[in-house]
């Protein structure tokens, strides 16, 4: 019988023990820094000639209860270079995250993604942006005089 009391006592202490540990860690999400952009969906830069650089400031707010650290940023290609405060962003803090991109060697419809590695959940968010990339007027005089 003494075995069988010490035995329900352990299963009730590991269960207590699971729940708390289980409450925690949903109270903790929830004050988790969130980083929320001003920019929703795609942004679209428009029409631009090859050659051309155009940027954004892509303003965010730290909406969770704890600093937000920005650990990396990645582009979908070369042509986009972010630039991103490297010191952390309080809670209610505002901040931005630049993104230029680089029109040489690129024609037609580009789509890119820039990704925003932090100590978030998710650990990631992503921007996406779009831009049309026309020919510039000598360039489409050569490929015509070449053909």
């Amino acid at each position: 019988m003494k075995k069988i009391g010490i035995g329900l006592w352990l299963l009730f202490a590991v269960t207590a023990c699971n729940q708390n540990r289980q409450d925690s860690t949903k109270e903790l999400a929830g004050k988790m820094p969130k980083i929320v952009f001003a920019d929703k969906g795609v942004y679209d830069f428009g029409d631009v000639t090859e050659g051309d650089t155009v940027e954004r400031n892509f303003a965010f707010k730290n909406e969770g209860e704890f600093p937000l650290i920005i650990n990396n940023i990645q582009t979908s290609c070369g042509c986009t270079t972010p630039e991103w405060p490297r010191k952390p962003i309080g809670p209610g803090e505002k901040s931005s995250i630049r993104v230029r991109f680089n029109s040489q060697g690129k024609r037609g419809e580009q789509n890119k993604t820039v990704t925003v590695y932090a100590n978030t959940d998710p650990a990631y968010t992503e921007l996406t942006f779009r831009v049309m990339v026309n020919p510039r007027a000598d360039s489409a005089r050569t490929t015509a005089a070449a053909q």
